[in-house]
């Protein structure tokens, strides 16, 4: 199969013909083979009907149906594992995203060796209060990736089959599929400038909550992509540093206390010194720390859990 193309949807009935049958209408005028699948995120108006009718019509559409509404990950990641085609679409369902750019996107792909392409909305049709977050929020994914893409949360991407087949997409991770398929080894990484349509029905789904927890979530994966493996290296790091300068503090504390005495001068109490405390807070905070990373680094080399590793290619194994 050329391509598949996955929709997380929610309360989004009164785009879905229209899109699938202006997806369908780009398959056919390119001769591409083709399944669309929708995942119905728990939605409360009439989607899954639309998608039901839809699917007994056109074998080409399937359908994944969540209990109660998981998120944009949960049905990414789902969809990601039903998806067989050779290049793998994500788009949106509310008609914002044109099914006109695939055809671009699957050749940078298929003939340029790119391993997965971001649709770069250059030009939006966002009020300001949803502009200005978003350039802050790819200003610093840019920056803590080091992935040169200027719109990371771009519905529209592009990606080889065996992509998505290695990046697990959990929480609220579908903002930075592009830096969990970095980590995952897929380096080549590219994006293309694509249209962006005013909405058409409803309204959107995001409030601006998903800016804070996007940073969270960078900020998570950034750290986990570094240190998941050897948490020892970043605990254990700091919680030396701030013993080490605790504890030189203190031994600088006591030794101008001895000089006074040497010298015949009356010294100052050790706990009337502010410093005192500051260094001693300082050897404890340090000393938890690497307890953490120690304790961190026994859990992981103990955890039963196989290393996971990104296999590229085999010769001669079943």
């Amino acid at each position: 199969m050329d391509i598949s193309i996955v929709i997380p949807l929610y309360n989004e009935d009164e785009s879905l013909p229209e899109l699938y049958r202006w997806i369908a209408k780009v398959m056919v005028a390119n001769n591409y083979s083709y399944e669309v699948i929708f995942v119905d995120d728990g939605s409360t108006d009439n989607s899954w009907q639309v998608i039901t009718e839809l699917a007994a019509a056109h074998p080409e559409v399937k359908a994944i149906k969540f209990r109660r509404n998981h998120g944009k990950s949960a049905g990414l990641n789902v969809g990601f594992e039903a998806a067989q085609g050779d290049v793998v679409f994500t788009m949106d369902a509310d008609l914002q995203d044109s099914p006109d750019e695939i055809p671009g996107m699957r050749a940078m792909i298929v003939d340029e060796g790119y391993d997965l392409i971001s649709g770069w909305k250059k030009k939006r049709y966002d009020p300001i209060s949803k502009t200005i977050p978003t350039k802050l929020f790819n200003w610093a994914t840019r920056k803590m990736s080091d992935i040169e893409l200027h719109d990371f949360n771009c519905g529209l991407k592009a990606y080889k089959h065996d992509v998505v087949k290695n990046v697990d997409v959990h929480g609220e991770m579908h903002r930075y599929i592009p830096f969990l398929a970095k980590n995952a080894g897929f380096k080549k990484i590219g994006e293309k400038v694509v249209e962006h349509r005013a909405r058409k029905y409803g309204t959107t789904k995001f409030g601006l909550e998903r800016f804070v927890n996007g940073f969270l979530d960078l900020v998570t994966l950034a750290f986990i992509s570094k240190f998941a493996k050897r948490p020892m290296h970043f605990f254990g790091l700091f919680g030396t540093l701030m013993f080490l300068i605790g504890f030189g503090a203190i031994v600088y504390i006591g030794a101008d206390k001895l000089y006074m005495l040497s010298i015949g001068q009356k010294a100052r109490l050790v706990t009337d010194i502010t410093w005192f405390y500051i260094s001693l807070t300082s050897m404890i905070l340090g000393t938890m720390l690497f307890l953490t990373g120690f304790i961190a680094e026994l859990i992981v080399r103990n955890s039963g859990r196989k290393t996971e590793y990104t296999v590229g290619q085999r010769l001669n194994l079943d």
